[in-house]
């Protein structure tokens, strides 16, 4: 190697390295299993199946009922499962990698995350379900759950570069902005539940034969649709020159089909919602797809901006 290059980072390489691969990819399928089992609770109306908090009704073990099985299955995958995995996952971290920022600082925000959402998930069961701190418990879960994906993607691919690219390439910062855009989707969608304003409009894609409707909840409803268009519309553009570039990585290429086919077959989903009256294996399915166009775009991201460390690149003579 020649002289003057910067040492191989301690992460590349190694049985603790493989462990920390692992460990990230299993705590982003479980934070992911964790919302979407979340959004099952909230869409079959079973936030309140334990009316206490952190008991269900005052016991350790809920009462064999539906909504309170079902509540308590959310609770349990958050304490027993997500829980030691992040705290495992910043151990792991901060005793082996702590000189390495873009591992620290996403671990040690996750961990903060993780404490708000538990604080919140409580205070959300105390205060009966209010619709604002519904949709605040939904937007810092999605939050966790995008830190998790840039901690592995770093713990997998190496660090992101903020430095200049050449050849310049447009496709890594029309990610960035493309995942921020669907971040911010899924919060318009949680307005929309927050508010009341699912049912608002009944026929799709305009509401009951109006473009902007006058009334509030037909026109919080219609908002977010025009969110959605707008916003996917510079995803899907985005996205297309992730898979179509054949000299890009194939991890990119197929991250990149992944957001366009699940887009996609959200927007087909939430039409036929509406048009089935709202059924709630519907509306739970389309809130899957939510998270999961979130996560892969919020992946391909990440990828687009790392850079090849040290260790992995070819040695000079």
């Amino acid at each position: 190697m020649a002289s003057g290059q910067p040492a191989p980072l301690p992460f590349n390489s190694g049985a603790s390295h493989r462990w920390l691969q692992s460990i990230t990819i299993v705590t982003v399928v479980a934070v992911f299993a964790l919302v979407v089992l979340g959004g099952v609770v909230r869409v079959t109306g079973s936030g309140l199946g334990c009316p206490d908090w952190p008991l269900c009704y005052g016991k350790l073990l809920p009462p064999l009922e539906y909504t309170a099985i079902l509540e308590y299955s959310h609770r349990f995958v958050a304490s027993v499962i997500v829980g030691p995995l992040v705290a495992a996952t910043a151990v792991t971290i901060f005793w082996k990698y702590r000189q390495e920022r873009w591992l620290t600082i996403p671990a040690a925000i996750a961990v903060v995350l993780l404490i708000l959402q538990a604080l919140l998930g409580g205070y959300t069961v105390i205060k009966e379900l209010p619709g604002a701190i519904v949709a605040a418990h939904l937007a810092l879960a999605q939050a966790l759950l995008g830190i998790l994906v840039l901690t592995s993607v770093v713990a997998c691919k190496g660090p992101l570069s903020a430095g200049p690219q050449d050849p310049p390439d447009r496709f890594p910062k029309l990610a960035l902005i493309s995942a921020l855009g669907v971040y911010v989707l899924i919060i318009s969608g949680a307005l929309v539940t927050a508010t009341g304003a699912t049912a608002a409009c009944v026929t799709w894609p305009l509401c009951q034969g109006d473009v902007f409707p006058q009334r509030f909840l037909p026109a919080i409803h219609m908002g977010h649709r025009y969110v959605a268009l707008i916003i996917g519309l510079f995803v899907l553009y985005s996205v297309h020159l992730g898979f179509r570039g054949r000299q890009r990585p194939r991890d990119i290429r197929l991250l990149s089909m992944t957001v366009a086919a699940s887009f996609t077959a959200q927007v087909i989903v939430g039409a036929f919602t509406i048009w089935t009256g709202f059924s709630t294996h519907m509306i739970a399915f389309h809130m899957v797809l939510g998270t999961l166009v979130w996560s892969a775009m919020a992946a391909t991201a990440f990828v687009a901006c790392t850079r090849p460390s040290p260790a992995r690149e070819p040695a000079h003579d």
